[in-house]
């Protein structure tokens, strides 16, 4: 039988090279021996995009695109369909659950310098599939036609009207109607299972490729191809498989037990992963009291919110994410991690991930919240200029800055 094993193997080698694929992409490429924790959140994206895409296809089994029948079924799914309620939540903290994750696989970038040469084009790959994921998550957050549902589509659909000229006639292009309407969630159905998927895939294949090509960065930023043995295998560098697909189970295991944790006890989140609004039917003459994102596009929406001009604060909204895509750029420091860069980098990023996620805070609040006797607007205002000082203030902090010499070695501390 392993004769017979190993002869298909081989015969299915020849005419598809899956054994090169294996070792070109496992078993045969070296990592840095030094990962740390920070480099999980990698391979939990990929488990988190398997869950999304497994149960997005089982409820789309029970689920009905249209107006009329969108919200009754997912009222079907939950209640009727045997374990529908617990791929439906699988499916919704594992929204959250991604985000999570990306953002945490982001900021390890940032931390590390994994942006900078030769990782130019991972970095552009990697906020490609982070704008498809965004664009994901929203069409997937109109789907289940809950009030706020219903109310985020319409708020957000009509930014695009701020854009002069052509700004009218995107709406009702992204609509299919003069309102949000029961077309309007067929063709986001479409978009959501069907075409973002599909793109989405291919920026990750993309970004693993490109990765591969030039070689994982490690928490020294120092490059493990420099240092070789006689048979051309990296000093500091280990096979990742087995080693660290081993290695990365340990993470594995630790995100289950709290997603979960999450699932079985509180899917909901307090209202941040569901919000209370979305269990009562969309109705277009009922406008909830405060209407606001998943917590995930928050930080976004507050700095929308900042400006009182729409189009100023859309503007504002588009140049937050386009400015991450010059990224690598912008740093003019020569050495890549944090551990060996200046004090001012330090500052300057500690401050863009409070700036961060104070502005997702704001952007889950009413705008007319006080804290510490000033309104939430004026809050947003000031991280917002945070958030974007990180990014223009980056060439010059980083070329002034006293850098500490970087070994020649990777460091296992």
């Amino acid at each position: 039988m392993a004769n017979v094993l190993i002869g298909l193997r081989d015969w299915v080698d020849d005419r598809l090279p899956i054994m090169r694929a294996w070792n070109t992409h496992m078993a045969k490429y070296y990592a840095p021996k030094n990962f740390n924790f920070w480099y999980f959140f990698g391979v939990l994206s990929l488990l988190v995009l398997v869950n999304q895409l497994l149960t997005g296809i089982w409820l789309t089994m029970s689920f009905t695109p249209s107006s009329e029948g969108a919200f009754a079924s997912v009222e079907y799914i939950m209640r009727d369909v045997d374990y529908g309620w617990i791929i439906r939540y699988m499916h919704s903290t594992g929204a959250s659950a991604f985000f999570t994750v990306v953002y945490l696989h982001m900021f390890r970038g940032l931390l590390y310098g994994s942006y900078q040469k030769p990782r130019e084009l991972v970095w552009i790959f990697g906020m490609l599939i982070y704008l498809a994921l965004m664009a994901e998550g929203f069409m997937g957050y109109v789907l289940p036609w809950g009030q706020m549902s219903y109310w985020g589509a319409q708020v957000i659909v009509s930014l695009f009207g701020a854009i002069p000229v052509v700004g009218d006639a995107i709406v009702q292009w992204v609509r299919g109607d003069f309102l949000i309407s029961g077309i309007t969630l067929n063709r986001f159905f479409a978009l959501h299972v069907v075409a973002i998927p599909i793109i989405l895939l291919a920026l990750v294949l993309l970004h693993i490729l490109a990765l591969h090509e030039v070689g994982s960065n490690n928490p020294d930023g120092v490059e493990i191809k420099k240092n070789k043995d006689a048979n051309g295998v990296p000093l500091d560098g280990i096979a990742f498989h087995p080693y660290y697909t081993v290695h990365d189970l340990q993470a594995v295991v630790v995100f289950l037990f709290i997603f979960c944790t999450v699932l079985f006890f509180f899917p909901e989140m307090g209202g941040y992963f569901l919000e209370h609004a979305n269990f009562e039917q969309a109705n277009g003459l009922k406008t909830p009291e405060h209407i606001a994102p998943v917590w995930y596009y928050t930080p976004f929406y507050a700095m929308l919110r900042a400006l009182p001009s729409k189009l100023g604060g859309f503007m504002v909204m588009a140049a937050a994410i386009a400015i991450m895509f010059v990224l690598p750029w912008l740093d003019r420091s020569p050495v890549k991690s944090w551990r060996y860069k200046g004090g001012l980098t330090k500052i300057a990023l500690a401050s863009f991930v409070v700036a961060f996620i104070f502005l997702g805070f704001l952007g889950s609040k009413p705008a007319d919240l006080e804290i510490f006797g000033i309104v939430s607007t004026y809050w947003a205002r000031i991280m917002t200029i945070v958030y974007f000082a990180f990014f223009l203030l980056m060439p010059i902090y980083t070329s002034i800055e006293k850098t500490k010499p970087v070994p020649q070695r990777v460091t296992m501390k």
